[in-house]
């Protein structure tokens, strides 16, 4: 079944792609008219320069014409081909799941059939198969129990039935712009990925001469584990109408946030330098201005691109003048070891200043412009994500960063129903790591003079695990000079270093929570932990 609905979902992404290289075909000839119109034109010239350079210039034309017209031809007739492929599998797996034979009925309340889901989770998916399935059934009811009965679940941790970790991994990858580009690797505990250095030039020498040795060495990139999650409450009467609204409910809040959030991360991440950690981020790299502490002997050698890789293009350029600039600053990124096309991300303010800095009238009085869903020239997809900031473009070998997704993500009903509210919270959690193993594969372009900032991002704070107060044993302590008290400080939720400080030495000091009086007088010991405070008024007697 599940192989099934990805298959339906293939075939639906290729005949959506054939479809768009189909629509060329009316654009194919309008352009062709166009050129036969120009070498009539070019033709009718009388002999010389003028005629020369206009037969040239039409030549070339329609040399670019069948080149273009004869590449999407190849891509609807490879497309057409695995559609056909695909379709033949796809019979073949429906043919061999009607004739499995039905399983042994179990004694419980009769479902009716429902009706086929059609909606961007579950394509032509027919929910009384999916719906119907023993693991299914038992993880929706646990869900619901917990909604019906309006009481605590002392188990909290649910796993999604494999059937729901398909359709997951498949919405987080829809909704993440980034995660079909990337090196997506499926790990355990910790990973590490081997890169060969770079390859030595063999050495000539005469046929019978010794031979020479190469040096060839080996790095690696190491990758650890770290969680995106959160929790969000659902009203109850979404959940209570039908198990299809509770799944498409469940899976399209989750996929949201956490593709959101590992786009973020794989631009901007940067755990290196905050205790919030994240898999880091192609620009955190790209602005390093020093080899880290602790930098693995074993990695590549650390090399400082924030020159080199971050370029700033001076404002008021546009047409041909600005992606000369964006061109020779793209060269900047190294394909070394790439096996993809370069992709291109901005925002959406960004994507329209290109597409009005390239607009023109072509010869039939039309306005177009040389930007489209792919970058001009240089080639490569174009991906819009709109918390990248203004006139910043970030553009690379996105196969050269690897993400590595780690098995068993879970979702869970709260313990404690939200029962004034009528509502219910849930949470999801999905682990990843991840860094650009090829730094130098990936450029940062600013337009209009500006220079591409690591740090202009910000992510959504960890607020549940840093430490919101602190709970003193005592709020007043009287002590005797050369006398000392003990105040005990506690944080919460979490745990948290606390420091102490006194208002005034004179009359008490503090170390550790232990006040000791100097002289007669009155002072205030404060305790701090991250942005939280608490004081302890002191009086010190004779």
């Amino acid at each position: 079944m599940l192989k099934a609905l990805i298959l339906r979902k293939k075939i639906d992404a290729a005949q959506k792609a054939l479809e768009t290289l189909r629509a060329k075909d009316a654009d194919f000839a309008t352009r062709e008219a166009e050129l036969e119109k120009s070498i009539e034109e070019a033709a009718a010239l009388e002999e010389g320069e003028e005629k020369a350079e206009a037969q040239k210039a039409v030549e070339e034309e329609v040399e670019k014409f069948d080149a273009e017209k004869k590449e999407n031809d190849a891509e609807k007739e490879k497309l057409e081909n695995s559609i056909a492929e695909m379709e033949k599998e796809l019979a073949d797996v429906e043919k061999e799941q009607d004739t499995t034979p039905a399983p042994e009925k179990k004694e419980e309340r009769k479902v009716e059939k429902m009706p086929i889901l059609r909606n961007r989770f579950f394509k032509n998916v027919d929910t009384n198969e999916m719906f119907q399935r023993d693991d299914v059934k038992a993880y929706l009811a646990e869900v619901r129990s917990c909604i019906s009965n309006k009481r605590e679940i002392q188990n909290a941790g649910l796993t999604i039935p494999e059937v729901f970790l398909g359709l997951l991994k498949e919405n987080i990858a829809n909704y993440s712009k980034l995660y079909r580009h990337v090196n997506v690797q499926a790990i355990g505990g910790n990973a590490r990925q081997i890169i060969q250095g770079t390859v030595a030039e063999a050495i000539w020498t005469e046929c019978c001469a010794a031979l020479n040795e190469l040096n060839l060495a080996f790095n690696d990139a190491e990758i650890d584990c770290f969680k995106v999650a959160g929790y969000y409450k659902v009203c109850n009467a979404v959940l209570e109408d039908s198990d299809i609204d509770l799944a498409a409910t469940l899976l399209d809040a989750l996929s949201q946030a956490i593709g959101l959030a590992v786009d973020k991360a794989i631009l901007y991440g940067r755990n290196s330098v905050t205790t919030q950690k994240m898999p880091f981020g192609i620009m955190s790299r790209l602005a390093q201005t020093a080899q880290p502490a602790g930098y693995p002997a074993t990695a590549r050698a650390w090399v400082d691109l924030h020159t080199s890789n971050i370029i700033s293009i001076s404002a008021g350029l546009s047409g041909a003048q600005l992606f000369e600039q964006i061109v020779i600053a793209s060269g900047a990124a190294k394909s070394d070891y790439s096996r993809g096309e370069m992709v291109w991300v901005m925002n959406r303010k960004t994507y329209t200043k290109l597409v009005a800095k390239t607009v023109s009238v072509d010869a039939q009085g039309r306005v177009v412009s040389g930007v489209s869903d792919r970058m001009p020239v240089i080639g490569g997809i174009i991906e819009v994500l709109n918390f990248i900031p203004d006139n910043t473009i970030i553009g690379g070998f996105f196969d050269l960063y690897l993400l590595g997704e780690r098995a068993g993500a879970k979702f869970a009903q709260s313990e404690h129903v939200f029962f004034i509210q009528d509502q219910t919270a849930f949470k999801g959690t999905a682990r990843y790591d991840g860094q650009p193993v090829i730094a130098e594969g990936f450029v940062a372009i600013g337009l209009e003079g500006t220079t591409p900032d690591a740090t202009s991002v910000a992510f959504a704070p960890d607020t549940a695990n840093v430490v919101q107060g602190i709970i003193l044993s005592n709020t007043a302590v009287t002590v005797e000079a050369t006398e000392t008290a003990k105040v005990t400080a506690k944080t919460f939720p979490v745990d948290g270093a606390i420091t102490w400080s006194t208002s005034d030495a004179t009359v008490a000091t503090v170390a550790d929570g232990v006040i000791t009086g100097v002289a007669s007088g009155t002072a205030t010991i404060t305790a701090v932990s991250g942005s939280a405070s608490a004081s302890v008024a002191v009086t010190v007697t004779a």
